[in-house]
């Protein structure tokens, strides 16, 4: 079935998504408070022109010129309306009084000037132009700048300001971005020593009781539980193993006893018989033992540098002999230097170990490969071009004690596989199983050393 849940971000995609739309937010509200500033001056500026040009006109505009001429006057001297610059014009445009000196007279009602309207000491301002009973007009002209050329240091004061918020803001994503990445490199770290076999190792914990310690705290309960269920597990198995051991070796020794004191062949054949099946019980109970002291990890401790193509080329010239005993034919092949960390009997063990499952599923005349070799890894491959093992059953053959049907009439406990694949994880490894080709092909890839 194909997954069509999206993924969750990244960490550092998800910083920059939200620092991109906290720069959205910061970009546009600095938008909208210079846009309502200058809004607001502006109505301001309209309404004290307005209040200059009710002065002048009176409520409905019906006063005579040099009245209107006097009031001009009167409001050019007041403090308040210095400012404020006033022109009174009849109808053909004549300039009759006031204190503005127009290009053009700008349209009637409410509507804002700037610079290149030509206006002598104007940056940026609102005029007002009324109409007159009498064909004229008076026009009311008020400076929406307070000083002369304040855009551009008004312009840099905003950017300043804003622009440290969003450094502010940038700096504080990062120190929150470092110190997520930095729990979850630590998470990452107590996971893959886990992975390793290290089962005591545990998040750290900060000791701030924030929600990282709480999580950590959480999940290392849980990891202290899986512990103690994978203890009592490995405990029971253990002293299974070790309390059966015992009294199979006596029952052993005691049936080779009677086998050697047995008068008729057929009690002597069958007391063979038994013993067999005491020594693959033996076996088996020798494997499980074996797994559970790959899987602590304790051999670690013991690694040391060594070749593995030579180790694979000492292992296979070693078998070739058992192999041609069996029919099969055993083709080695080490090209150059394969340098590795581990443990040098472990992996002669699953090199062993991986031959004679070669010879014990294929039939007599099967050629076997073993070869070891390097690309950004060690490899280790046995491939043979026996009948195989189908996909559907792959998981199957790496499960302890997991036996295909095509091999239950043979002898065997069904653990060699799953103690090569432990090697393999001991030594920070996996171990794979392909289709030949016919056949089958086991792959161990390995960390190089150095």
């Amino acid at each position: 079935m194909r997954r069509t849940d999206r993924l969750p971000p990244s960490l550092r995609r998800l910083t920059l998504i939200f620092l991109a739309a906290f720069l959205v937010a910061v970009t546009a509200t600095g938008i909208g408070i210079y846009s309502a500033t200058r809004a607001t001056i502006a109505g301001l500026v309209d309404r004290r022109i307005e209040a200059a040009a009710d002065a002048v006109t009176g409520d409905d505009g019906r006063v005579a010129t040099t009245v209107m001429a006097r009031r001009i006057a009167l409001l050019n001297q007041r403090r308040d309306t210095g400012d404020i610059g006033l022109l009174l014009v009849d109808r053909t445009g004549k300039r009759l009084a006031g204190n503005l000196d127009l290009p053009s007279i700008p349209a009637r009602g409410l509507s804002s000037l700037h610079s290149h309207d030509g206006i002598a000491g104007l940056t940026a301002g609102r005029a007002l132009v009324r109409p007159l009973p009498g064909g004229g007009a008076l026009v009311a002209v008020a400076e929406t700048e307070p000083f002369d050329h304040i855009r551009g240091p008004r312009t840099r004061i905003y950017l300043l300001g804003f622009g440290s918020i969003l450094l502010v803001a940038a700096a504080g994503l990062a120190a929150f971005g470092w110190i997520v990445a930095r729990r979850i490199a630590a998470t990452r770290a107590a996971a893959e020593a886990i992975i390793d076999g290290d089962l005591g190792r545990r998040l750290p914990l900060a000791g701030d009781g924030g929600v990282f310690d709480a999580q950590a705290a959480t999940l290392n309960h849980m990891l202290d539980r899986i512990t103690a269920l994978m203890r009592g597990l490995t405990e029971v198995s253990n002293d299974i193993a070790h309390d059966l051991r015992t009294p199979l070796a006596r029952l052993r020794g005691r049936l080779a006893l009677l086998a050697g004191e047995a008068g008729d062949a057929a009690t002597r054949e069958g007391l063979e018989a038994a013993i067999r099946d005491s020594d693959a019980l033996l076996a088996l109970f020798a494997a499980i033992l074996r797994i559970t002291e790959v899987e602590g990890g304790e051999r670690r401790a013991g690694f040391v540098a060594l070749d593995l193509a030579d180790l694979v080329e000492e292992i296979g010239l070693m078998m070739i002999p058992a192999a041609e005993d069996s029919g099969h034919a055993l083709v080695v092949e080490a090209r150059g230097s394969v340098p590795i960390t581990g443990d040098r009997q472990l992996l002669s063990q699953a090199i062993i170990n991986l031959i004679e499952n070669a010879r014990r599923y294929t039939p007599a005349g099967s050629v076997i490969h073993l070869s070891a070799g390097r690309d950004s890894v060690a490899r280790l491959e046995v491939r043979d071009n026996g009948p195989g093992i189908a996909a559907a059953d792959r998981p199957l053959a790496l499960r302890r004690f997991g036996r295909l049907d095509a091999s239950r009439g043979r002898s065997g406990h069904g653990l060699g596989l799953p103690l090569v694949e432990a090697i393999a994880r001991l030594h920070r490894g996996t171990l794979a199983l392909d289709d030949a080709g016919p056949g089958l092909r086991v792959t161990i890839v390995l960390p190089l050393s150095g």
